[in-house]
């Protein structure tokens, strides 16, 4: 779990109220660059909050598609002062590499799904096994992720994402970029050997296409969000057949994409049913 202290930095500001001038201290959402080796050679640059770095950087080559599992890492360590992580594989990156940064042109398999890059393309996953869920859960996982966003009230700076079963949070990770949390979320789920087909996960930001792949390549068929997605995501959450719920707020909320997981009571004392808007 993240603390405070390698989150939130302090500022002194001069802060303009009605005319009225004060100065105060004020807390600041820290950011932190981090580059990140591969036996031995830089990788890429992650510009993160600089908490659970291993979790970053596990999910971020996960997602990569540079591993599959923890098995294929030999040993991970960080210098957080200089803000170098150095990871070792077991086998070789050099094929690998060679595709990570590779624009792709053009639709994939004749649908409307337009990957940007190979990676993604090799390493997001058609959701076929997912949990179901029911409104009434669906509103209280993003009461409870606004319980775990504290820091993002105090600094108006950070994201948060949470690991959810249908009944409650798992866990809660916090950073400066959207795409961080859920790469954070990845690393934890392989590191801590944790299924990931009948978990939720629960989200503060935007959702746009490059969230939605990040969900697919971890494996995860429910997104909920309090806020909106664009069209892109949807075309590809519909078919990477992704549950997208967005505006979870105020007991209210509109399901995008794959309604079907979602369970809804008919009022007569039987079970909830799947509903299904497509």
């Amino acid at each position: 779990m993240t603390t405070n202290r390698h989150l939130i930095g302090h500022w002194e500001i001069v802060k303009y109220t009605n005319a009225h001038i004060e100065v105060e201290r004020d807390e600041i959402a820290l950011e932190y660059p981090l580059t990140v080796f591969v036996n031995g050679e830089e990788f890429a640059t992650l510009i993160c909050s600089p908490a659970d770095i291993k979790e970053l950087v596990i999910g971020f080559l996960a997602s990569e598609g540079m591993i599959r599992s923890i098995m294929d890492v030999q040993s991970f360590h960080l210098d957080r002062e200089r803000g170098f992580s150095y990871v070792n594989l077991h086998t070789s990156i050099q094929n690998k590499k060679e595709f990570v940064s590779k624009r792709m042109i053009g639709s994939c398999c004749g649908k409307s799904r337009q990957f940007y890059f190979y990676q993604d393309a090799k390493t997001a996953k058609t959701i076929l096994k997912s949990a179901s869920i029911t409104p009434e859960q669906c509103f209280y996982l993003m009461t409870e992720l606004n319980k775990y966003s504290t820091l993002f009230k105090r600094t108006g700076g950070l994201h948060n994402a949470a690991l959810c079963t249908t009944e409650g949070v798992m866990q809660t990770f916090c950073d400066i970029g959207r795409h961080n949390v859920l790469d954070k979320i990845y690393g934890y789920c392989l590191l801590h050997d944790i299924s990931i087909h009948d978990k939720v996960i629960a989200f503060s930001g935007r959702m746009s296409s490059e969230v939605i792949l990040k969900v697919a390549k971890i494996g995860c068929g429910i997104l909920l969000s309090k806020s909106a997605p664009t069209d892109l995501a949807l075309k590809l959450a519909n078919d990477l057949r992704v549950t997208t719920v967005g505006f979870i707020r105020n007991e209210k909320m509109n399901i995008y994409t794959h309604s079907e997981r979602i369970l809804i009571d008919k009022g007569d004392g039987e079970s909830g049913e799947s509903i299904n808007c497509h």
